[in-house]
């Protein structure tokens, strides 16, 4: 365990899942105290283990990130149990279906926007002037490598992630000099969603969709979440002190979009 973030606060949204997780874990094995939110409430218990066991404290929240009331939900409870907010990892995501754009059933494409786009926007709305209030802070917002190039049979998704792209492109000018806001671009990483997208793919076959994936990638390989969190981390800390508006591509160096 480090000390870098000793006597900070970390809230990070979609804690309950792989890459969301292993940031919350890194966070605390750091030294930051952690505020964990997902919809899934009960898939949290697992989380707040991870962090104590890191050495340090968590409290659970319950929200969807879609509601404004769920939002400054909270960012009240992080300022209420630790008093402020330094860092925010805005990763909370789906990934919808996979499906040709003529026949995206309206509600499907409604729903990736709401929580891959607004969700994000929430969450930077309401904990920006907390951060402001603390003395300044650092956000990453989760993109993709669908942010930056074609995603054909996931249209939704790749438009709400290039969108966070543009997002975070204007709020790291906006909410400057006191908050820095960067987000992170992966390519294919071990989390439940790419198993999904892998079953969406080949139902009879995912195994096959994942060596496929793999095969395809400089390295060979999926990345780690705990990858993805060491990112994350290092983006929010004064090493990155002059990183602001900035995508990060962490994907083996699949991405054709350079």
């Amino acid at each position: 365990m480090s000390d870098r973030f000793e006597g900070m606060v970390a809230i990070v949204t979609g804690a309950a899942g792989g890459i969301g997780r292993a940031a919350c874990t890194r966070f605390a094995e750091d030294g930051a105290k952690v505020v964990a939110v997902d919809l899934a409430g009960s898939d949290l218990d697992e989380t707040v283990a991870a962090v104590v066991n890191a050495g340090s404290e968590c409290i659970a929240v319950e929200a969807d990130v879609t509601q404004e009331a769920d939002v400054a939900n909270y960012v009240e409870r992080a300022k209420f149990h630790y008093g402020r907010i330094d860092m925010f990892f805005n990763n909370a995501g789906i990934e919808g279906v996979r499906s040709a754009l003529t026949e995206l059933d309206e509600d499907d494409f409604d729903r990736v926007i709401a929580v891959n786009l607004k969700g994000v926007w929430l969450g930077m709305k309401h904990v920006a002037p907390a951060m402001a209030e603390s003395g300044g802070g650092a956000i990453v917002n989760t993109a993709s490598i669908a942010g930056l190039s074609p995603t054909p049979g996931i249209i939704a998704y790749g438009a709400s992630k290039h969108a966070v792209v543009g997002m975070t492109k204007s709020a790291a000018q906006e909410l400057a000099p006191h908050v820095r806001v960067n987000a992170v671009c992966p390519g294919p990483i071990e989390t439940r969603m790419m198993r999904s997208l892998e079953r969406q793919f080949d139902p009879d076959n995912p195994e096959a969709v994942h060596d496929m994936f793999a095969a395809a990638n400089p390295l060979g390989r999926y990345g780690e979440p705990e990858e993805v969190a060491a990112l994350v981390t290092w983006l929010c800390s004064d090493d990155s002190r002059y990183i602001n508006g900035a995508m990060h591509t962490i994907d083996g160096g699949g991405n054709r979009a350079r």
